[in-house]
């Protein structure tokens, strides 16, 4: 079990960040998966004292404070107008909703948890994280960087004109993910983000302009056939390797058929 052997409420973000240079310090988000750790932290900071828990919305971006809980972003109206009702479906089966009460997105997106659904649904959309010292760095970009001592402050989403879709696929409804797929089209760029594999989500962009002619049956499979050849997957106990290279071509084809209004079959 986890031991704590201080608690601290941060008073400013400069003070959490001076606690959090200590390795054995931790900053704490919902504590969903932080208190299952079999080990002992000597600082425990709480930053909910710090204003982080709102969603701000103006007309270039939304403001994604680091402790907005997942039941926040699924019921934002303005981040589902703007997705198309992705946000909701991206979260809606993360275990239930107290889980999602308490789930932090800022705990969610530092993770970088190869099961995360917020990441794969953030990668897809013109996305950047505000870093208490880095400063704002995209999303993408920080998804593939190293671990380290600093702060995410909030997670930027730009209003980039474009269309989303997302699917996922759990061996049971509330379970952890055996893969999930988020599609998009921003500002007439295709990209396709897939997760589970069971690493972190990775991006695949539309470089050989297989949709350049639009989304038909033909060239949904066409890039979904591109995705399962592109994307490396592994095994564990929710599914093969081969299992989840099936599903990156299936999800990967509803995604991009739905994006495009067309009627998918199977």
């Amino acid at each position: 079990m986890l031991t704590i052997q201080n608690y601290v409420q941060a008073e400013s973000l400069e003070q959490a960040w001076q606690l959090n240079q200590k390795k054995s310090t931790r900053i704490l988000g919902g504590m969903l998966w932080l208190k299952m750790a079999k080990n002992t932290v000597g600082t425990a900071v709480d930053l909910c004292r710090l204003g982080l828990d709102a969603i701000e919305e103006d007309e270039t971006q939304f403001s994604l404070g680091a402790m907005v809980t997942l039941r926040q972003l699924e019921q934002h109206p303005g981040l589902n107008a703007y997705t198309g009702g992705a946000a909701e479906k991206a979260v809606r089966d993360i275990v239930g909703v107290q889980f999602r009460n308490m789930a932090t997105v800022g705990g969610s997106v530092w993770g970088r948890f190869g099961f995360s659904d917020v990441l794969t649904l953030l990668l897809a959309m013109d996305s950047a994280v505000e870093l208490y010292r880095g400063g704002v760095v995209p999303l993408e970009q920080f998804a593939a960087m190293d671990y380290d001592r600093d702060l995410l402050v909030r997670v930027l989403v730009r209003k980039t004109p474009g269309r989303f879709a997302y699917r996922a696929m759990r061996n049971q409804r509330t379970d952890l993910p055996a893969l999930t797929c988020a599609v998009s089209c921003l500002d007439g760029e295709y990209r396709a983000v897939i997760g589970a594999r069971p690493g972190k989500a990775v991006v695949l962009r539309d470089e050989a302009r297989i949709l350049s002619g639009g989304i038909t049956p033909e060239s949904a499979a066409a890039f979904a056939d591109f995705a399962a050849e592109t994307v490396p997957t592994g095994s564990n106990l929710r599914g093969s390797a081969a299992y989840r290279t099936h599903l990156v071509r299936v999800l990967t084809r509803r995604s991009l058929l739905e994006l495009g209004g067309v009627q998918a079959w199977n």
